[in-house]
């Protein structure tokens, strides 16, 4: 553990990679096994590259000098230069992407073994070939391989090589182990032609979906998703996937299709988020990740690949109108201090112009709303009594507004009365701040963000607290 003394000669140390956590955390208590493994296996293999963590609540000051926006957050210090960790949450891949920040962007092939074993090494691989390394192109290249952590990639100028990968002329090709197993480059290189090209081939038509992928299944220029959600054990899963396989080779460009297996534990989340249960499965769901997120549900409970195709035209024409989750209003939604709200019962209670209405949309696995709700009781006793301004809050994750889209938790809004005008809260989450908020009519903390406080990933993702 360290503090911000120690973090003065940062910038003179070669390589040293820092786990920002809060001690309530739930995903940093999840995280540090894999990040002390990470530690041993380095270490084990005589690394130089350095491994450190700080808790962030009591280094505040170590905090605020690096921008720590949530939990947890990790950064690799390489010189004087920080780059923000962006790979996956188990140890290997912390360790993979340390290795490739620490070490040459794309890996050197000089011979015909080395060609076959790099192509090998990974489910995907992109390889760039360029009889000269020091040409626009290549540094273009590198640059790219510099900066996408998630495949391996390779540079060679060898005749061999390019043989045996059965390459030709100059280029950039990436080679997959699923689909049509490659794919040429064959627009101008740009770095952002480039990243595209990557990201749209490195992804099978159809993607199993698990916490390795889930992120690169939410990157990318393709923002309309459809789901599949099925058990593996299903006497019904070759057939429908063989027509959702189908169906995907038709909208390849326009949809990205991905497979849940529902047997999986891991997978609840993803299912709640849809409102699924288990009765409901086989099914099918569509996202859209365009200004906010909207998802769909089909008309029929059939899956077939008639049914598919009918499901995505009526979303893409417009007949079919976004789904919105809601739980039924609780018998004793009104009988505490902090009232609760569903959909149902949101802009009866939200909406009262003669009442200022605070409300709290939350997460029910989000760290900082846990940490915020004894702070929140003792705002709704405190104001129990006070019949111009109601304390409220909504579980955000079974209950969504057409008119307020919730992307972080938790997330505070005051109502104001008279006007019905939704103003924000940025300010810190203690009892005092939102005292302060209410009783400011708004003014307060409007404009102070505390960019500790949120949870912002998709919530069927393996979230940051934070965020």
């Amino acid at each position: 553990m360290i503090g911000l003394r120690n973090l003065i000669c940062i910038d003179s140390l070669k390589d040293l990679f820092i786990y920002m956590n809060a001690p309530w955390c739930g995903h940093c208590k999840s995280l540090a096994p894999e990040y002390a493994k990470a530690a041993t296996l380095l270490a084990e293999e005589q690394s130089e590259i350095m491994l450190a963590k700080v808790d962030a609540t009591k280094e505040s000051k170590v905090a605020r000098k690096y921008d720590i926006q949530g939990y947890p957050t990790l950064k690799l210090f390489k010189g004087s230069k920080i780059i923000d960790y962006t790979g996956g949450r188990k140890a290997e891949e912390i360790i993979q992407w340390l290795k490739k920040k620490t070490g040459p962007p794309a890996k050197e092939l000089s011979t015909a073994e080395d060609a076959t074993l790099f192509k090998e090494s990974a489910h995907v691989v992109v390889v760039g070939f360029f009889q000269d390394q020091e040409a626009d192109d290549a540094k273009v290249f590198l640059e790219v391989a510099d900066e996408i952590d998630d495949y391996p990639f390779a540079i060679t100028s060898s005749k061999k090589v390019y043989k045996q990968l059965d390459v030709e002329s100059d280029g950039v090709v990436l080679f997959k182990k699923f689909d049509e197993g490659r794919n040429a480059f064959e627009d101008e290189i740009t770095i952002k032609s480039l990243k595209k090209f990557v990201k749209a081939n490195s992804l099978p038509l159809v993607i199993e979906f698990d916490s390795e992928n889930a992120q690169k299944i939410f990157d990318g220029d393709i923002k309309t998703h459809i789901f599949l959600f099925i058990s593996k054990s299903s006497p019904e899963y070759t057939k429908l996937v063989e027509d959702y396989n189908s169906a995907a080779g038709v909208y390849k460009k326009k949809v990205k299709f991905v497979v849940v297996d529902t047997e999986k534990e891991d997978h609840e989340r993803i299912v709640e988020f849809f409102g699924l249960k288990k009765e409901d499965m086989p099914a099918v769901q569509i996202i859209q990740l365009k200004d906010d997120v909207k998802k769909f549900k089909p008309e029929t409970k059939e899956i077939s690949l008639k049914t598919i195709h009918s499901f995505l035209e009526g979303v893409f024409d417009g007949r079919l109108k976004e789904h919105l989750l809601s739980e039924d209003v609780p018998e004793d939604w009104d009988k505490h201090p902090v009232k609760v709200l569903v959909s149902k019962n949101f802009e009866s209670v939200a909406f009262d112009k003669s009442k200022d209405v605070l409300v709290e949309f939350f997460a029910p696995w989000c760290g900082h709303c846990q940490h915020l709700a004894p702070i929140y009781g003792e705002l709704g006793e405190k104001y129990k009594e006070n019949d111009a301004i109601v304390i409220a809050k909504m579980d955000s994750t079974r209950n969504e507004l057409e008119h307020t889209k919730i992307s972080s938790f938790p997330t505070i809004k005051l109502y104001k009365k008279g006007t019905n005008e939704a103003i924000e809260y940025n300010g810190e989450l203690t009892l005092d701040g939102i005292t302060k908020f209410l009783e400011t009519n708004g003014e307060y903390g409007k404009d102070a963000p505390n960019k500790d406080k949120k949870d912002d990933e998709p919530d069927y993702v393996q979230e940051k607290d934070e965020l």
